[in-house]
């Protein structure tokens, strides 16, 4: 395979000129010449702004090499108007966002390597929070690749993202295996992988730390055209977060289906295995399996309040309406959490077909943080609740900003449809707080299946062990 040293193209690799256009240079010389290797070599550390990856390149990234993101903002020089900010709406009051590295319907690349890639995300804080980071309006994605085919990211380490870290929109066959995401748990909006609208997409063996969610699939506005999110497989990852590990949503713009995640091994995260749908496609044929799952409270500034397990499908705005999720399974999972699983549709028949099957909830209480809530942001205001007769009396009149006050439950369902609980258990700890009630909380739910339930309540000497409400 020909190989491109960016040393050979001009890079200094000094750890402060700007890199950029050497680098360019590399790989425009390798996609002219019909392919090859673009040599990132170790011992250096290459300050860079945005670069584009073209067709039949190989990113390589030595071990020992640092391809490290500037923190001057003009040196990122695409732009582009995204939802990311501004709740998965295009707004145009508010600053484009450009990449590190990004690449437009460039087929057969690839990003390699033992080394080491640096969103810069510190460089864009605008003010250290104990909890959370307030940032600068500008901020660069670490990738975001656009309908690009035949991708892969092997080995590589990507360290620090300023803002979503690995993002694929409509892209089609695509693998992810063993790569390593470190970012700053207390930076907001740094997700590990984002997939808007993929198919074909195999992720594995990978080890993520992110402040937001590790892995995301979403169908998002500014990508409308390359259809639907489908066929992926997430297997064998070990996963932290101060939001979701794994996320369906909430931006569904167009149908999400056909997913797979299997044998991850989730801790000290907020939210756990979740679907959040909050747009008006659908969310359906989607097993979780084989996992271990620890969830805990925090601030509540982050998004999610423990939940293990989470489903809501609510409208992230009144106006925008909302699909369906559907044919969903969870099998063998093992869960330790202060909060319980949750799940519930704004209205009923919006959340259906739903399975528990060998899924164990251990509750107890070991941070500061308060407890006796569920979050279900994003979501309407309290008021556009009142639109919804269907609604639980009681439920959600305390809601506030999507912080609903409420006893915690192993398993609480609101307005299911055909959900069945299959050789499920509730374990409470030794010394279980005043707020923890019932092992099984259902209202509105139609076609509930128990078989097998084994739980009591937190304290049976006051409340019972199942409370359901039709």
């Amino acid at each position: 395979m020909p190989v491109y040293n960016i040393l050979d193209f001009g890079a200094e690799g000094d750890g402060t000129a700007n890199d950029a256009a050497a680098i360019q240079r590399a790989i425009d010389a390798c996609t002219q010449a019909g392919g090859g290797m673009v040599l990132v070599p170790a011992g250096k550390t290459f300050r860079t702004g945005t670069i584009e990856l073209k067709s039949n390149v190989e990113l390589h990234v030595e071990r020992g090499a640092v391809l490290a993101g500037s923190g001057e903002w003009a040196d990122y020089t695409h732009r582009l108007q995204v939802g990311a900010l501004s709740g998965g709406a295009l707004d145009a009051g508010r600053p484009a966002q450009s990449m590190l590295i990004t690449a437009e319907r460039a087929d057969n690349i690839a990003i390699t390597g033992a080394g080491v890639i640096d969103g810069a995300g510190q460089l864009f804080i605008a003010e250290r929070g104990r909890y959370i980071h307030s940032m600068r309006p500008e901020r660069p994605f670490m990738f975001f690749l656009i309908g690009c085919q035949r991708v892969t990211l092997r080995d590589i380490t990507l360290r620090d993202g300023a803002l979503w870290t690995l993002r694929l929109s409509g892209c089609e066959d695509v693998t992810i295996h063993s790569i390593h995401i470190q970012n700053d748990l207390a930076l907001p909006n740094n997700d590990g992988i984002d997939l808007d609208r993929c198919r074909n997409v195999r992720i594995s063996d990978c080890h993520i730390v992110s402040g937001d969610d590790c892995i995301c699939l979403k169908t998002c506005l500014e990508t409308a055209g390359y259809g639907p999110c489908e066929n992926i497989t997430v297997t064998g990852c070990t996963l932290v977060s101060t939001s979701s590990a794994l996320i369906l949503g909430a931006e569904c713009r167009e149908p999400i289906h056909n997913v797979v995640f299997n044998a991850c091994v989730i801790r000290s995260s907020h939210r756990g295995l979740a679907i959040h749908l909050s747009e008006e496609s659908d969310i359906e044929n989607v097993l979780f399996s084989n996992m271990i799952v620890e969830t805990r409270l925090f601030h509540e500034k982050w998004w999610g309040r423990g939940e293990p397990i989470y489903i809501t499908a609510i409208p992230w705005t009144a106006e925008r309406g909302i699909g369906h999720v559907r044919h969903v399974r969870f099998s063998n999972v093992l869960c330790r959490s202060e909060n319980g699983v949750f799940i519930q549709g704004w209205q009923p028949g919006l959340v259906e077909d739903i399975l528990l099957e060998n899924v164990r909830v251990e509750l107890d209480k070991w941070s500061s943080w308060p407890g006796g809530r569920y979050d279900i942001r994003p979501c309407p205001l309290p008021q556009n609740y009142e639109s919804s007769p269907q609604q639980s009396e009681g439920f959600l009149e305390n809601a506030g900003e999507g912080l609903v006050e409420h006893p915690t439950a192993g398993f609480f369902l609101h307005n299911v449809q055909d959900v069945t609980l299959r050789n499920c258990a509730v374990v409470w700890g030794e010394q279980p707080p005043a707020y923890f009630r019932h092992a099984l909380e259902c209202h509105g739910v139609k076609g509930l299946l128990t078989e097998n339930f084994k739980g009591v309540s937190a304290h049976p000497e006051v409340y019972p062990a199942v409370w359901i409400e039709n």
